[in-house]
Protein backbone atom coordinates (compact mmCIF):
# COMPACT_ATOMS: atom_id res chain seq x y z
CA UNK A 1 0.00 0.00 0.00
CA UNK A 2 1.26 3.66 -1.23
CA UNK A 3 0.79 6.66 1.00
CA UNK A 4 -0.21 9.68 0.20
CA UNK A 5 3.00 11.04 0.55
CA UNK A 6 4.20 8.45 -1.51
CA UNK A 7 1.88 8.76 -3.95
CA UNK A 8 2.30 12.76 -4.35
CA UNK A 9 6.42 11.44 -4.04
CA UNK A 10 5.72 9.57 -7.29
CA UNK A 11 3.40 11.39 -9.10
CA UNK A 12 5.74 14.15 -9.32
CA UNK A 13 8.42 12.39 -10.11
CA UNK A 14 6.41 11.02 -13.08
CA UNK A 15 5.50 14.75 -13.57
CA UNK A 16 8.97 15.58 -14.07
CA UNK A 17 10.12 12.98 -16.34
CA UNK A 18 7.49 14.08 -18.52
CA UNK A 19 8.18 17.67 -18.59
CA UNK A 20 11.98 16.81 -18.80
CA UNK A 21 11.08 14.62 -21.79
CA UNK A 22 8.48 17.94 -23.02
CA UNK A 23 11.85 20.04 -22.47
CA UNK A 24 13.72 17.82 -24.59
CA UNK A 25 11.58 17.13 -27.51
CA UNK A 26 12.07 18.79 -31.04
CA UNK A 27 10.15 21.68 -31.87
CA UNK A 28 8.18 21.56 -35.05
CA UNK A 29 8.25 24.25 -37.28
CA UNK A 30 6.11 24.51 -40.65
CA UNK A 31 7.46 25.78 -43.95
CA UNK A 32 4.64 26.95 -46.13
CA UNK A 33 6.38 27.61 -49.87
CA UNK A 34 4.75 29.47 -52.15
CA UNK A 35 4.24 26.77 -54.16
CA UNK A 36 5.86 23.48 -54.81
CA UNK A 37 6.62 23.21 -58.72
CA UNK A 38 9.26 25.85 -59.33
CA UNK A 39 13.00 24.98 -58.90
CA UNK A 40 13.24 28.10 -56.80
CA UNK A 41 11.24 26.29 -53.82
CA UNK A 42 13.39 22.92 -54.51
CA UNK A 43 16.37 25.48 -53.10
CA UNK A 44 14.34 26.91 -50.07
CA UNK A 45 13.10 23.34 -49.22
CA UNK A 46 17.03 22.27 -48.87
CA UNK A 47 17.88 25.14 -47.01
CA UNK A 48 15.12 24.98 -44.30
CA UNK A 49 16.43 20.86 -44.37
CA UNK A 50 19.47 22.00 -43.94
CA UNK A 51 19.02 23.97 -40.55
CA UNK A 52 16.27 21.64 -39.23
CA UNK A 53 19.36 19.20 -39.09
CA UNK A 54 21.88 21.74 -37.65
CA UNK A 55 19.43 23.13 -35.00
CA UNK A 56 17.60 20.05 -34.24
CA UNK A 57 13.78 21.01 -35.43
CA UNK A 58 11.18 18.66 -37.46
CA UNK A 59 10.23 20.87 -40.45
CA UNK A 60 7.01 19.77 -42.11
CA UNK A 61 7.37 21.10 -45.70
CA UNK A 62 3.67 22.03 -47.19
CA UNK A 63 2.27 24.20 -49.70
CA UNK A 64 0.31 24.95 -52.78
CA UNK A 65 0.84 23.22 -56.13
CA UNK A 66 0.05 26.42 -57.81
CA UNK A 67 1.19 29.93 -57.12
CA UNK A 68 -1.99 31.43 -57.72
CA UNK A 69 -4.04 29.03 -54.80
CA UNK A 70 -4.55 31.85 -52.27
CA UNK A 71 -7.52 29.32 -50.67
CA UNK A 72 -5.44 26.64 -50.53
CA UNK A 73 -2.24 28.58 -48.84
CA UNK A 74 -4.59 29.62 -46.20
CA UNK A 75 -5.94 26.10 -45.22
CA UNK A 76 -2.20 25.08 -45.13
CA UNK A 77 -2.03 27.75 -42.66
CA UNK A 78 -5.20 27.31 -40.84
CA UNK A 79 -4.59 23.24 -40.37
CA UNK A 80 -1.27 24.20 -38.88
CA UNK A 81 -2.32 26.01 -36.33
CA UNK A 82 -5.32 23.70 -35.32
CA UNK A 83 -2.28 21.23 -35.41
CA UNK A 84 -0.62 23.11 -32.39
CA UNK A 85 2.90 23.61 -34.73
CA UNK A 86 6.02 25.37 -32.55
CA UNK A 87 6.04 27.73 -35.69
CA UNK A 88 5.28 28.81 -39.23
CA UNK A 89 7.55 29.90 -41.83
CA UNK A 90 5.34 31.23 -44.44
CA UNK A 91 5.47 32.88 -48.02
CA UNK A 92 2.65 34.74 -48.67
CA UNK A 93 0.53 34.31 -51.99
CA UNK A 94 -1.02 37.79 -51.05
CA UNK A 95 0.04 40.41 -48.80
CA UNK A 96 -3.35 40.94 -48.13
CA UNK A 97 -5.24 37.80 -48.14
CA UNK A 98 -2.87 36.13 -45.75
CA UNK A 99 -2.82 38.50 -42.94
CA UNK A 100 -5.86 37.42 -41.01
CA UNK A 101 -4.43 33.46 -40.64
CA UNK A 102 -1.06 35.14 -39.86
CA UNK A 103 -2.95 37.41 -37.35
CA UNK A 104 -5.03 33.97 -36.27
CA UNK A 105 -1.50 32.16 -35.54
CA UNK A 106 -0.28 35.46 -33.49
CA UNK A 107 -3.68 34.90 -31.31
CA UNK A 108 -3.20 31.52 -30.93
CA UNK A 109 0.51 31.92 -29.72
CA UNK A 110 2.32 30.13 -33.09
CA UNK A 111 5.24 32.89 -34.15
CA UNK A 112 5.04 33.21 -37.86
CA UNK A 113 8.28 34.17 -39.74
CA UNK A 114 7.67 35.65 -43.28
CA UNK A 115 9.97 34.82 -46.10
CA UNK A 116 10.31 35.76 -50.20
CA UNK A 117 7.55 37.88 -49.88
CA UNK A 118 6.14 40.53 -47.72
CA UNK A 119 3.14 40.77 -45.38
CA UNK A 120 0.63 43.42 -45.01
CA UNK A 121 0.18 43.82 -40.82
CA UNK A 122 3.03 43.05 -38.23
CA UNK A 123 1.85 40.06 -36.57
CA UNK A 124 5.49 38.19 -37.38
CA UNK A 125 8.71 38.08 -35.70
CA UNK A 126 10.71 38.53 -38.76
CA UNK A 127 10.81 38.63 -42.45
CA UNK A 128 13.51 36.96 -44.76
CA UNK A 129 13.67 38.11 -48.19
CA UNK A 130 15.82 39.79 -51.22
CA UNK A 131 15.66 43.45 -51.41
CA UNK A 132 13.15 42.88 -54.16
CA UNK A 133 13.06 46.76 -55.14
CA UNK A 134 16.78 46.65 -54.94
CA UNK A 135 17.01 43.49 -57.37
CA UNK A 136 14.49 44.94 -59.94
CA UNK A 137 16.96 48.00 -59.76
CA UNK A 138 19.72 45.41 -60.68
CA UNK A 139 17.50 44.46 -63.47
CA UNK A 140 16.87 47.90 -64.22
CA UNK A 141 20.57 49.12 -64.79
CA UNK A 142 21.98 46.05 -66.77
CA UNK A 143 18.96 46.74 -69.15
CA UNK A 144 20.23 50.23 -69.56
CA UNK A 145 23.71 49.49 -69.57
CA UNK A 146 23.11 46.67 -72.48
CA UNK A 147 20.75 49.37 -74.57
CA UNK A 148 23.54 52.34 -73.95
CA UNK A 149 20.90 54.14 -72.69
CA UNK A 150 18.73 54.21 -75.61
CA UNK A 151 15.86 51.90 -76.87
CA UNK A 152 12.71 50.68 -76.37
CA UNK A 153 11.32 47.92 -73.34
CA UNK A 154 8.92 45.84 -72.55
CA UNK A 155 7.94 44.66 -68.86
CA UNK A 156 6.14 41.35 -68.39
CA UNK A 157 4.76 41.69 -65.13
CA UNK A 158 3.82 38.54 -62.40
CA UNK A 159 0.67 38.47 -60.97
CA UNK A 160 -1.25 41.27 -58.90
CA UNK A 161 -0.58 40.82 -54.92
CA UNK A 162 2.49 38.82 -55.33
CA UNK A 163 4.28 41.94 -52.70
CA UNK A 164 7.95 40.61 -54.26
CA UNK A 165 7.40 40.63 -57.69
CA UNK A 166 6.01 43.51 -57.44
CA UNK A 167 8.75 45.24 -55.68
CA UNK A 168 11.01 44.16 -58.68
CA UNK A 169 8.80 45.44 -60.87
CA UNK A 170 8.58 49.02 -59.40
CA UNK A 171 12.09 48.74 -59.28
CA UNK A 172 12.97 48.35 -62.64
CA UNK A 173 10.46 51.24 -63.27
CA UNK A 174 12.58 53.18 -61.09
CA UNK A 175 15.86 52.42 -62.84
CA UNK A 176 14.86 52.40 -66.01
CA UNK A 177 13.18 56.11 -65.57
CA UNK A 178 16.68 57.41 -64.72
CA UNK A 179 17.73 56.55 -68.77
CA UNK A 180 15.58 59.71 -70.48
CA UNK A 181 16.89 57.81 -73.50
CA UNK A 182 14.91 54.52 -72.99
CA UNK A 183 11.07 54.44 -73.36
CA UNK A 184 8.80 51.69 -71.36
CA UNK A 185 6.30 50.88 -74.44
CA UNK A 186 4.49 47.66 -72.58
CA UNK A 187 4.01 47.20 -68.39
CA UNK A 188 0.47 46.43 -68.09
CA UNK A 189 0.62 42.56 -68.68
CA UNK A 190 0.64 39.85 -66.50
CA UNK A 191 2.36 36.09 -66.84
CA UNK A 192 0.56 34.47 -64.78
CA UNK A 193 1.67 31.77 -61.91
CA UNK A 194 2.76 29.14 -63.75
CA UNK A 195 5.52 29.07 -67.22
CA UNK A 196 2.18 28.27 -69.52
CA UNK A 197 0.16 31.10 -68.81
CA UNK A 198 3.34 33.17 -68.84
CA UNK A 199 4.51 31.72 -72.38
CA UNK A 200 0.69 32.66 -73.94
CA UNK A 201 1.41 35.99 -72.36
CA UNK A 202 4.33 36.61 -74.01
CA UNK A 203 3.09 35.25 -77.20
CA UNK A 204 0.70 37.80 -76.96
CA UNK A 205 2.78 40.63 -76.08
CA UNK A 206 5.33 39.39 -78.55
CA UNK A 207 2.31 39.51 -81.29
CA UNK A 208 1.52 43.04 -80.35
CA UNK A 209 4.70 44.43 -80.16
CA UNK A 210 6.16 42.82 -83.60
CA UNK A 211 6.42 44.79 -86.85
CA UNK A 212 5.21 44.25 -90.41
CA UNK A 213 8.79 42.91 -91.37
CA UNK A 214 8.57 40.22 -88.56
CA UNK A 215 11.25 42.39 -85.96
CA UNK A 216 10.16 43.26 -82.46
CA UNK A 217 9.40 47.11 -81.97
CA UNK A 218 11.46 46.87 -78.64
CA UNK A 219 15.45 46.17 -77.84
CA UNK A 220 14.57 44.56 -75.10
CA UNK A 221 12.39 42.34 -72.40
CA UNK A 222 12.61 42.09 -68.25
CA UNK A 223 10.77 39.32 -66.17
CA UNK A 224 10.36 39.37 -62.47
CA UNK A 225 10.34 35.63 -61.52
CA UNK A 226 11.32 32.09 -63.07
CA UNK A 227 7.61 31.38 -64.17
CA UNK A 228 7.64 34.59 -66.37
CA UNK A 229 10.84 34.09 -67.58
CA UNK A 230 11.16 30.84 -68.56
CA UNK A 231 7.64 31.77 -70.22
CA UNK A 232 9.19 35.06 -72.06
CA UNK A 233 12.16 32.17 -73.14
CA UNK A 234 10.00 29.65 -74.69
CA UNK A 235 7.60 32.24 -76.88
CA UNK A 236 11.42 33.97 -77.81
CA UNK A 237 12.54 30.51 -78.99
CA UNK A 238 9.46 29.32 -80.69
CA UNK A 239 9.27 32.66 -82.85
CA UNK A 240 13.15 32.47 -83.53
CA UNK A 241 14.05 35.40 -81.75
CA UNK A 242 16.06 34.36 -78.18
CA UNK A 243 18.94 36.14 -78.50
CA UNK A 244 17.55 38.68 -81.05
CA UNK A 245 16.52 40.80 -78.21
CA UNK A 246 18.48 41.80 -74.96
CA UNK A 247 16.80 39.73 -72.10
CA UNK A 248 16.63 40.49 -68.50
CA UNK A 249 15.04 37.95 -66.04
CA UNK A 250 15.14 36.91 -62.47
CA UNK A 251 15.42 33.92 -60.68
CA UNK A 252 17.40 30.15 -62.23
CA UNK A 253 16.71 27.08 -62.97
CA UNK A 254 18.41 24.45 -65.48
CA UNK A 255 16.79 25.48 -68.48
CA UNK A 256 17.13 29.14 -67.43
CA UNK A 257 21.04 29.29 -66.80
CA UNK A 258 21.28 27.04 -69.96
CA UNK A 259 19.77 30.08 -72.23
CA UNK A 260 22.23 32.27 -70.26
CA UNK A 261 25.25 29.93 -70.99
CA UNK A 262 23.91 30.25 -75.21
CA UNK A 263 23.46 34.05 -74.77
CA UNK A 264 19.87 33.40 -75.12
CA UNK A 265 19.26 35.46 -71.98
CA UNK A 266 21.89 38.32 -71.36
CA UNK A 267 21.18 38.32 -67.33
CA UNK A 268 19.45 36.78 -64.59
CA UNK A 269 19.44 38.51 -61.36
CA UNK A 270 19.54 35.96 -58.45
CA UNK A 271 18.30 35.24 -55.26
CA UNK A 272 19.73 32.83 -52.74
CA UNK A 273 16.70 30.32 -51.92
CA UNK A 274 18.83 28.24 -50.00
CA UNK A 275 20.25 30.52 -47.68
CA UNK A 276 16.52 31.82 -47.61
CA UNK A 277 14.89 28.79 -46.36
CA UNK A 278 17.71 28.37 -44.19
CA UNK A 279 17.98 31.37 -42.39
CA UNK A 280 14.04 31.38 -41.63
CA UNK A 281 13.85 28.39 -39.73
CA UNK A 282 17.48 29.54 -37.80
CA UNK A 283 15.20 32.45 -37.07
CA UNK A 284 12.35 30.81 -35.86
CA UNK A 285 14.22 28.23 -33.78
CA UNK A 286 16.15 31.48 -32.54
CA UNK A 287 12.90 33.43 -31.55
CA UNK A 288 11.83 29.95 -30.33
CA UNK A 289 14.86 29.92 -27.63
CA UNK A 290 14.27 33.42 -26.69
CA UNK A 291 17.10 34.82 -28.60
CA UNK A 292 16.87 38.22 -30.40
CA UNK A 293 15.76 38.11 -34.20
CA UNK A 294 16.03 40.79 -36.51
CA UNK A 295 12.73 42.54 -37.77
CA UNK A 296 14.21 42.15 -41.63
CA UNK A 297 17.26 39.91 -42.81
CA UNK A 298 18.25 40.60 -46.09
CA UNK A 299 19.70 37.49 -47.91
CA UNK A 300 21.27 39.83 -51.59
CA UNK A 301 20.45 39.55 -54.63
CA UNK A 302 23.09 39.55 -57.46
CA UNK A 303 23.49 39.81 -61.68
CA UNK A 304 24.53 36.53 -63.44
CA UNK A 305 25.67 36.71 -66.50
CA UNK A 306 27.11 34.60 -69.22
CA UNK A 307 30.84 36.12 -68.19
CA UNK A 308 30.45 35.62 -64.54
CA UNK A 309 28.59 32.18 -64.51
CA UNK A 310 31.66 29.99 -63.80
CA UNK A 311 32.85 31.77 -60.78
CA UNK A 312 32.70 29.95 -57.72
CA UNK A 313 30.08 32.17 -55.72
CA UNK A 314 27.78 32.58 -59.36
CA UNK A 315 27.75 29.13 -59.85
CA UNK A 316 26.38 27.85 -56.69
CA UNK A 317 23.94 29.85 -56.45
CA UNK A 318 22.95 29.09 -60.26
CA UNK A 319 23.72 25.34 -60.06
CA UNK A 320 23.31 24.08 -56.44
CA UNK A 321 23.69 20.12 -54.95
CA UNK A 322 20.91 19.96 -53.30
CA UNK A 323 20.86 16.03 -53.31
CA UNK A 324 22.00 16.23 -49.71
CA UNK A 325 19.07 17.83 -48.65
CA UNK A 326 16.38 16.49 -50.29
CA UNK A 327 15.92 13.04 -50.23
Amino acid sequence: MISGFGRVTITAALLGMAFSGYADAKKTIAVIPKGTTHEYWKSVHAGANKAAAEFGVNVIWKGPLKEDDRSAQISVVEDFIARGVDGIVLAPLDDSALALPVRNAAAADIPVVIFDSALKGQDYVSFVATDNHKGGEIAGDDVVKLLGGKGNVAMLRYQEGSASTMEREKGFLDAIAKAPGIKVVSSNQYGGATAESAQKASENLIASLKKADGTLGVDAVYTPNESTTFGMLRALQEQNLAGKVKFVGFDASSKLVAALKDGQINGLVIQNPFKMGYLSVKSMKDHLDGKPVEKRIDTGATLATKENASDPAIKAILEPDLTQWLK
